[in-house]
């Protein structure tokens, strides 16, 4: 039985890391590598400020997103993908301090990106990220997280904020 429990845990555990590998790869490297190309930036000349700057912010960015797959994964069973959701609300974790913050890690990501390039389309492909995802977050994924779990979503929602983390309790 505990065999079948970690068996079961590692097989999510990969299924979320397999996404994340997708999501990642396409949303916060392939169109970034496009928006640079399409702009003329190939390479930084040299390591400054605002190179080291934004691989800090892209470092924690990345970790974030990470905390948060590897969350969904252990706590909630499942994955941030459509298709096979956790199988219980998530509220631990980064969730305890806001309602999104994998978003909120791929967002800190792009800017550390904008920063490290120092690029004004990267910057605009981050505040596109952020108004798409906006939206996404209102109308599909709220109204289907109020509808699979009821109460429980609407409690969580009164003592979390969408975006602007803050301390649990």
């Amino acid at each position: 039985m505990v065999v079948d429990e970690a068996w079961t845990e590692m097989a999510v555990l990969f299924r979320a890391l397999v996404y994340a590998t997708v999501f990642v790869s396409l949303i916060l490297v392939f169109l970034p590598a496009r928006v640079l190309e399409w702009s003329g930036v190939s390479r930084v000349p040299g390591l400054g400020i605002a190179q080291i700057a934004g691989m800090i912010v892209g470092s924690i960015g990345a970790l974030l997103a990470l905390w948060c797959v590897v969350t969904f994964a252990l706590i909630g069973r499942g994955t941030p993908a459509p298709y096979d959701t956790p199988r219980g609300l998530v509220v631990r974790g980064p969730y305890a301090y806001v309602r999104n913050p994998m978003y909120l890690g791929a967002a800190t990501a792009l800017a550390g990106a904008a920063l490290f390039y120092e690029s004004l389309p990267m910057l605009a492909y981050l505040i596109g990220f952020l108004l798409v995802t906006h939206a996404f977050v209102r109308l599909y994924e709220e109204p289907t997280l109020r509808r699979r779990f009821g109460l429980e979503y609407e409690r969580y929602c009164e003592g979390v904020a969408r975006w602007r983390p803050r301390r649990p309790g």
